[in-house]
């Protein structure tokens, strides 16, 4: 049975979709979500990061319960939430150890060979990495 799922939210159609099927599945088993939405930290000196994350944390963690509650209005009781800085793949996998996580839901979008390669794809590498069931939404 899953209790928790692990959403990896980043405001795409397929995060949406991923976020409402998670949503759903808590529903019929009586479990919870837990939306994580990954900033990358951006070059430059240790003072302007340290403020550019705040900051945008701090936004992004409004915008995100924004997001989700127009996507499933009254699921406010089921979704725990998180802004978290870090490499996308990396992030979500150590969700998974430090919260209990029992199921991961992923979107993924489609890119052209050229941009997975210099981008990578967090759905693939979660898929490789992940010790816990993986549904990828597309």
């Amino acid at each position: 049975m899953l209790k928790y799922s692990l959403v990896g939210y980043d405001g795409s159609k397929s995060s949406q979709r991923a976020f409402r099927l998670a949503v759903a599945l808590a529903r019929a088993c009586g479990g919870r979500v837990r939306a994580v939405s990954v900033l990358r930290v951006v070059e430059g000196g240790a003072d302007l990061c340290a403020l550019m994350m705040t900051d945008s944390g701090t936004q992004r963690v409004q915008e995100l319960r924004d997001e989700l509650a127009a996507l499933a209005p009254d699921a406010a009781d089921l979704v725990d939430l998180e802004v978290v800085h870090g490499s996308p793949g990396d992030v979500l996998l150590s969700q998974v150890e430090q919260h209990g996580v029992d199921h991961i839901v992923i979107g993924h979008t489609e890119r052209g060979a050229l941009a997975r390669w210099l981008l990578g794809s967090v759905s693939g590498n979660v898929l490789a990495r992940a010790h816990v069931p993986v549904t990828v939404v597309r």
